[in-house]
């Protein structure tokens, strides 16, 4: 479709939707959608000649705390806008917000240079890399998350301890609790649905509170664009519920984690078919996959600052939490790094079960796809599947305890810095770095019951 004629379709949209007022955004390296309101008149201008957004967004931290180490930006840059572009495709009204039009930002230039260190960027990047492969991805992403029956001013004057969560007890698959909340839960699938973001399930996973959405799958930009939305929409839907979302790793060390598990597979782009899948294999598996998965485990262990990027992510990644503490695969394996599923032509993919539900969706979709087309372009042999618990594998290499021997690793990969560039790269590393010093700053719940009455 021509820049016009989509230009068209949209003016059609905002008469159908009687739109008033447009929301722009993008992420910073966090994954937190930053955005703006900007009238219709300044909209209609910025399609035609782009805009500047404050490159601050990639130079602080989640709580807008300014990185004392800068890179690309910072007060020896003095901040400046940093080019950007309304990604038309991305339009969508806000059922809850009424007359309202969104849009996310490509942060790059009228000419197409890409910010090197934009996460959508980066990850548009790889899906390219793909395609010069002949090979189309796609992904699903599997969010769990703790809803509470708070609200942020709660939350804040308890100092966020002793939340409420929105219901009690464990209990996973709970027909009888999606009831008991019918409201809220039959509110989150509608609108979910009609800002477009289609689930595929929801449920509650096993933890008070805790529920499970598993969004369509699409193209990996337009899932990882969804992804976003999604953990966003969520927490806008629960405040007005006076709840509140929270898709930390581990919230507290008495309840289960949070994954953000990732489903992939390639398509061929000459024939449309998927690459994974071999109907003459006895495994119904293709070669394509074998060295998709074993590019994947290669890279795991110095990519795991992009797919975990907490200090709490590795909380999570402990034995016997549903979540892998090496890099080893298995077929329909839930205790491995990532379990591949045969199925049909359509359904054969490989769950990337890594990720917890603090991913920015745009840079580990980029590490995971990366890594696995690593392999491919390799030819990397996998090596033998985990036929029992993930956790008695004592010879496939270990993942990273925390985030800042993460980091490290991350920094030395000259793999990483030739798929993703050394700006990223040292950018990124500085940012973990900086979230690293300041929970070791920082004097925990833990160090004062332990500490302030008997040392």
């Amino acid at each position: 479709m021509t820049e016009k004629k989509q230009i068209e379709e949209i003016k059609a949209l905002f008469k159908k939707h009687e739109i008033k007022r447009v929301k722009l955004g993008g992420t910073d390296l966090d994954g937190v959608l930053r955005g703006k309101f900007i009238s219709l008149e300044k909209f209609w201008s910025v399609v035609n000649g782009g805009m500047g957004f404050c490159d601050v967004v990639f130079g602080w931290d989640m709580m807008d705390e300014l990185y004392d180490k800068p890179t690309v930006t910072g007060w020896h840059t003095g901040y400046p806008d940093a080019p950007a572009k309304v990604d038309l495709a991305t339009f969508r009204t806000i059922p809850w917000e009424p007359n309202t039009a969104a849009f996310l930002l490509d942060f790059e230039d009228q000419d197409g240079e890409a910010n090197p260190v934009s996460p959508r960027q980066i990850l548009k990047k790889i899906i390219t890399k793909a395609e010069t492969m002949g090979f189309e991805p796609f992904t699903a992403t599997e969010f769990e998350f703790f809803i509470y029956d708070e609200t942020p001013k709660t939350l804040h004057d308890k100092g966020f301890r002793n939340a409420e969560t929105l219901d009690t007890g464990m209990f996973g698959y709970s027909w009888l609790r999606t009831s008991q909340c019918s409201a809220l839960t039959q509110t989150l699938l509608d609108d979910l649905s009609d800002f477009g973001v289609p689930l595929e399930g929801f449920h509650t996973e096993t933890g008070p509170g805790v529920f499970e959405a598993a969004i369509q799958y699409e193209k990996a930009l337009l899932s990882a664009d969804r992804a976003i939305l999604f953990k966003t929409a969520v927490k806008e839907i629960c405040h007005r519920f006076e709840t509140t979302a929270s898709f930390m790793a581990k919230p507290s060390n008495k309840l289960p984690g949070c994954s953000g598990h990732q489903h992939q597979s390639l398509w061929n782009i000459e024939g449309g078919k998927n690459a994974f899948y071999d109907e003459n294999d006895p495994q119904k598996i293709s070669n394509t996959l074998r060295h998709y998965v074993a590019g994947q485990l290669k890279l795991m262990p110095e990519f795991c600052a992009l797919i975990a990027p907490t200090i709490n992510s590795y909380k999570r990644l402990v034995p016997g939490l549903w979540a892998p503490t090496r890099a080893n695969w298995g077929i329909e394996n839930r205790t491995c790094a990532l379990r591949v599923i045969p199925g049909s032509s359509k359904a054969t993919r490989v769950e990337y079960r890594v990720s917890g539900a603090d991913i920015n969706p745009y840079i580990a979709a980029a590490a995971s796809i990366a890594s696995g087309l690593y392999g491919i372009e390799n030819e990397l042999e996998l090596p033998d599947a985990i036929s029992g618990s993930g956790y008695d594998d004592t010879i496939s290499a270990e993942l990273p305890r925390t985030l800042r021997a993460a980091g490290q690793a991350l920094d030395k990969s000259t793999v990483a810095r030739e798929i993703f560039g050394d700006t990223f790269v040292d950018h990124y590393v500085l940012t973990r770095d900086w979230e690293c010093r300041q929970a070791e700053a920082a004097v925990t719940d833990w160090e004062l019951a332990r500490y302030f009455e008997l040392v």
